[in-house]
């Protein structure tokens, strides 16, 4: 596997204890980081199990509380992030405690969440972590901050806070966060809407000049690159690259191509699968596949229905059940198998689901750690050609799956 490839894969993501084979299940729930539930365009179906590929699953950290995020450096380091604020390293299968971390806000859906490594590192040992704060006035919003990784690996020096996406808000939802280095050298951080419920085209994730239903696009050093999509428009931030979003909770670069993949929550369903493009317009909450909560009624209009909006590759409908994703990777290790595969956590049915890629037709074929009551947060290749997967749980696991 390319080394620059696997660098920019295994910056963001993660989830996951014993051996079986590849197994079927069932799904369910909502969106009270329940996660919210959600089918292409490719329109979701049921995974087709006739591919089902055996694996095992092995434990390789216990006793997290509730990881959330997941990094594997160049170097092999691997790094864990706990939702109530703590930063791991693993070290032979023991998790390191790291000190110098923010003080965060974990109320809610909110806390330390995802967890990056400059491009250079370890010569560059910047590491990045988003997480919620809070301001003197109690509102609370997404924050961007960095600290250089001591020689030992015991602390954070010199924390810095590089970016809180504005307005802060008097909520505990919708934060999102990832954050991913692409192959062009930037951050990218995605930001949810903060569960604002205005679905009309006031909507925060419309409005360009709040950083809120957003994905943002970095230097390593937190200024904004000047090739981005609004910079100077004097009615959108600078910092976007992306809108119309609700709450992304997975981003990846795709191995091969080099395009940034994201999924995030639909309402009840509608959750969805994209590829961002610089300046799209994602569509939430004008274009949805998604339904109200409750009530089942339709919100928006139909992607399709829209020329100024960017499709999803694939959507769970109204009236689907949904898929509400965190976590996601596109598998380039040395397993044939799941090669070129796509990996994402399905929160409420308690999963990990494994799709197929085709240009940008998705297909999901296979439900795997299907039945243990795991939610999966967070899932990434690992530095031995598996994947490492986050359970979101205290105490939780981090598990190690390859296949058979």
């Amino acid at each position: 596997m390319n080394d620059d490839r696997r660098r920019f894969l295994r910056s963001g993501l993660a989830v996951g204890t014993l051996a079986v084979a590849g197994c079927a299940g069932s799904s369910g729930d909502t969106d009270v980081d329940t996660g919210d539930v959600t089918a292409s365009q490719t329109e979701a179906t049921a995974a087709d199990e006739t591919e089902s590929i055996g694996y095992a699953v092995e434990e390789v950290v216990t006793d997290l509380r509730q990881p959330w995020g997941i990094a594997v450096a160049p170097d092999d380091t691997i790094l864990l992030t706990e939702r109530p604020g703590g930063l791991v390293r693993v070290d032979d299968g023991e998790p390191q405690r790291i000190d110098g971390v923010p003080e965060v806000f974990a109320g809610g859906q909110g806390g330390l969440l995802d967890v990056a490594v400059h491009p250079d590192y370890p010569d560059t040992p910047w590491v990045y972590l988003t997480y919620s704060a809070e301001n003197n006035a109690g509102a609370s919003a997404t924050h961007l901050g960095r600290g250089r990784l001591a020689p030992d690996a015991t602390r954070l020096n010199g924390f810095e806070v590089l970016h809180a996406a504005e307005p802060f808000v008097d909520s505990d939802a919708h934060f999102g966060s990832r954050v991913v280095f692409g192959p062009d050298r930037r951050g990218y951080v995605t930001v949810g809407d903060r569960q604002f419920k205005d679905f009309g085209p006031e909507h925060t994730a419309q409005d360009r000049t709040t950083d809120l239903g957003a994905v943002l696009r970095f230097e390593p050093d937190g200024s904004v690159p000047g090739d981005n999509p609004f910079v100077n428009d004097p009615d959108a931030r600078d910092p976007i690259f992306s809108y119309g979003h609700r709450n992304p909770q997975g981003v990846t670069v795709h191995p091969e191509t080099g395009a940034l993949w994201e999924h995030e929550h639909g309402e009840q369903d509608g959750d969805e699968i994209n590829v961002l493009e610089s300046g799209g317009n994602f569509g939430w909450p004008v274009a949805t596949e998604a339904c109200t909560y409750g009530g089942g009624d339709p919100i928006g209009v139909s992607h399709a229905d829209r020329s100024d909006v960017v499709d999803p590759v694939h959507y769970w409908p109204c009236g689907s059940g949904g898929f509400p994703p965190s976590g996601l990777a596109i598998y380039d290790g040395a397993a044939s198998a799941w090669q070129g595969d796509l990996f994402a956590g399905n929160l409420a049915g308690g999963y990990l689901g494994r799709f197929t890629v085709d240009g940008r037709a998705v297909t999901e074929v296979e439900r795997l750690l299907d039945g243990r009551g795991w939610r999966i947060r967070a899932v990434t290749v690992g530095p031995d050609d598996g994947l490492l997967v986050a359970v979101d749980a205290d105490p939780g696991p981090l598990v190690r799956l390859t296949p058979a």
